[in-house]
């Protein structure tokens, strides 16, 4: 039997994101398949010896990485989840924020994760980082590792250009748990009843999907809790808010599903998105989704979704109208149930395991 170790961030289930669902979802999918998998934090003592295989995740925090691997001396392979924060950074940032303008998106990285270690919401485990910074660091990461694991081919591109020429990569979709989202058609949808589930902070732009609904006819339920560094964020959206606005604190996944099944359309209006798990779940469930057009987006979703431009409120509400009006797309609710499954991603999550045991 192989053994793996997920290695991922200290803070996974303090402060849950997309990444904790496909962790948590990837590794329940590859026990189902004979692979005995543990899901560590990467501050806790780890007896690598245990493991066949090492399987780290969020490139954009190779500290972590550059830790484990360094010391464990075992293959490993790395779910990159590249996101690009640069839009946002350099244009969109408030008060010390705004000094990200002026600095190349690796370097704002770094300060980032200074920060979080300093401030203390994270620990440093690799010193070598403090020193190698963060472009360096990846580097390296990636010349050393077996497989890398992207969400879709266009990240694989990005990690190309920016970082390593051509590597190892088998391209891993995010995916839906199709028997906890089972779509119901008697339920009747409300037209005007608008979603959107995401973790709340500035990446995710709820702030200008609240401005684009202020006082419209559609009732916006925003369901999530905010990031640690963004509750001032969070307290301007909801300064801001109509009273056509509400809020809901972050649910388990399976407690999304009765809200899911009564919205019409859901929305993610981020600056940047690799995937938008919630924009997946939400298609399953009937919905009709609005997403934002910066990112992998438009790969996963083609023409099947309504696409806005984050920076401005009118494209956003355009996007929601749109989405509103139209009938239920039951094609893509088939296209995401054959092509995007957990069970697929921990298949393909498999293939990579094969390919790192014989590099």
């Amino acid at each position: 039997m192989m053994n793996v170790a997920f290695i991922t961030r200290s803070t996974l289930y303090r402060v849950p994101g997309g990444d904790t669902v496909q962790i948590v979802q990837t590794a329940k999918q590859l026990s189902t398949m004979g692979i005995d998998v543990e899901i560590l934090l990467s501050n806790q003592q780890i007896d690598y010896e245990h493991y066949s295989l090492l399987h780290f995740f969020n490139i954009t925090r190779p500290a972590d990485i550059l830790y484990h691997s360094n010391k464990a001396k075992k293959p490993f392979v790395v779910s990159t989840i590249l996101c690009n924060y640069t839009e946002y950074d350099k244009h969109h940032r408030k008060g010390f924020g705004a000094l990200f303008a002026y600095m190349p998106a690796d370097g704002i990285e770094y300060v980032k994760t200074m920060a979080r270690w300093l401030l203390g919401r994270d620990h440093m485990a690799s010193i070598s980082y403090t020193w190698k910074g963060q472009r360096k660091s990846i580097i390296d990461i990636l010349r050393r590792a077996a497989v890398i694991l992207p969400n879709s081919e266009s990240e694989y591109q990005r990690v190309e250009k920016n970082y390593s020429g051509p590597i190892n990569n088998v391209v891993v979709p995010n995916g839906v748990d199709p028997n906890m989202f089972q779509y119901n058609p008697s339920v009747r949808k409300d037209d005007r009843l608008v979603l959107c589930i995401g973790r709340i902070e500035g990446i995710k732009n709820q702030l200008n999907l609240i401005k684009a609904l202020n006082n419209t006819e559609y009732q916006l339920l925003i369901i999530g809790s905010p990031a640690p560094n963004q509750v001032n964020y969070y307290n301007e959206c909801r300064r801001i808010a109509a009273d056509n606005v509400s809020f809901v604190r972050h649910l388990p996944v399976d407690e999304l599903v009765a809200y899911y099944e009564r919205a019409k359309v859901h929305v993610l209006p981020s600056w940047f998105e690799t995937t938008g798990l919630s924009s997946i779940e939400a298609a399953v469930m009937g919905c009709n989704i609005v997403i934002t057009d910066k990112g992998d987006t438009r790969e996963y979703f083609e023409n099947d979704a309504f696409y806005c431009d984050p920076s401005a409120p009118e494209s956003i509400r355009q996007a929601v109208e749109k989405a509103s009006s139209a009938p239920l797309n039951e094609p893509f609710r088939q296209k995401i149930l054959s092509k995007y499954t957990w069970e697929h991603a921990a298949i393909q999550t498999l293939k990579a395991y094969q390919i790192a045991a014989t590099a």
